[in-house]
């Protein structure tokens, strides 16, 4: 299997975790599936008022000069964590 389609199965099993992750552990999974797929940050910061938004653009901006190959590796890892600690629906 490639990356690219253990990747994409990755992202489809995250959503049927038995139970929400924590949110560290969203943000982290959010940070490396937009670096995975899309590369470093390409959008302003969020305004002061937009606390989600700011923690969400953060996170990925943390991992700025990541490649995409190391993001999605990463990503599996930390989803594959995450089903083996919380379990499929």
């Amino acid at each position: 299997m490639s990356l690219d389609e253990r990747f994409n199965k990755a992202a489809e099993s995250v959503k049927n975790l038995k139970a929400s992750p924590s949110n560290d552990d969203l943000l982290e999974l959010y940070a490396f599936f937009k670096q995975g797929s899309i590369g470093d940050v390409n959008t302003e910061r969020p305004g002061m008022l937009d606390l989600k938004g700011k923690a969400k653009w953060d996170s990925w901006s943390s991992k700025k000069g990541m490649s995409s190959d190391e993001a999605k590796e990463k990503y599996i890892a930390k989803a594959d964590a995450l089903i083996a600690s919380i379990g499929l629906k």
